[in-house]
């Protein structure tokens, strides 16, 4: 048994190993993300500098108010970078089509990209998804920007963050050394993506995916990661009184000098 699976809300937040912020509810998490982007985006234009940010399709719900925010405000995108954490491969190890219901590009492209204004919108190549043709571009590219400002995400069941899936068999040191790469997705992640995105049609969901590596997540200036879903809890939990190990990723991020995770009160609060 693991003890702090079942920590209320007062033990949950004595003594983490990652800061915690509890929130009211979905779209308070959601809306808080979107206002520290456009706050950071404002900044670094202020200063006539690049923002560039790691950005996850899931959690989601943080883009409306976000295409809210720069269309209203008329925020300027065209000196910011999206490097986007993931995408699902077909068994070639290729791209799914962005016309595809899971494909991450299309997500991007509907929901973001053609919703902000054309003249306020970043140029296409200022979009970048991780190519499994080209495995060292976003390594490379992160370091000629210089370095990412802040990466966004989430935690998976099993404690991946971006599609860094869990390794009984890698010491925290190798794992933290993994960049960029393709990899066969886990039968636990291809279990509960099913459900949130396919309805529980666990046959169609890929087998393959690419990512970006917890190398390139761990050395973000900034991580900031929201959880919301109701098996969150035990994820936030490990996450925050968890030992530090390869079997759990998110748990390798402890020690960030400038993280923290949202959550729900949902989340804070277990059944009685």
């Amino acid at each position: 048994m693991h003890e702090y699976y079942y920590y209320n809300k007062e033990q949950l937040l004595t003594n983490p190993k990652i800061p915690l912020i509890v929130m009211e509810d979905n779209p308070t998490v959601f809306k808080a993300m979107a206002e520290e982007m456009a706050a950071e985006i404002k900044r670094k234009n202020a200063l006539g500098e690049k923002t560039v940010f790691i950005c996850p399709v899931g959690p989601v719900g943080q883009y409306p108010f976000f295409v809210d925010m720069v269309n209203e405000e008329n925020i300027s995108l065209k000196n910011v970078w999206f490097i986007n954490m993931d995408e699902y491969l077909t068994d070639d190890k290729q791209w799914i089509a962005k016309e595809h219901r899971l494909s991450f590009r299309g997500f991007m492209d509907r929901t973001v990209y053609t919703k902000i204004k054309p003249e306020l919108v970043m140029p296409e190549e200022q979009r970048v998804f991780p190519d499994p043709n080209n495995l060292t571009y976003i390594p490379e590219l992160i370091e000629k920007l210089g370095g990412v400002d802040i990466c966004f995400g989430g935690i998976g069941i099993n404690g991946h963050v971006a599609f860094n899936e869990a390794s009984d068999e890698l010491s925290p040191e190798e794992f933290l050394a993994q960049q960029t790469r393709v990899l066969e997705i886990s039968k636990e992640t291809r279990a509960i993506n099913s459900v949130g995105d396919l309805n529980g049609a666990l046959d169609d969901m890929p087998n393959y995916c690419i990512t970006i590596g917890i190398n390139e997540i761990s050395h973000a200036r900034k991580i900031r990661l929201g959880c919301f879903r109701d098996w969150h809890r035990s994820v936030v939990r490990h996450a925050a009184h968890g030992e530090r190990s390869a079997h759990f990723p998110v748990s390798l991020l402890q020690g960030h000098p400038d993280i923290n995770i949202r959550f729900t009160e949902f989340v804070a609060n277990l059944p009685e």
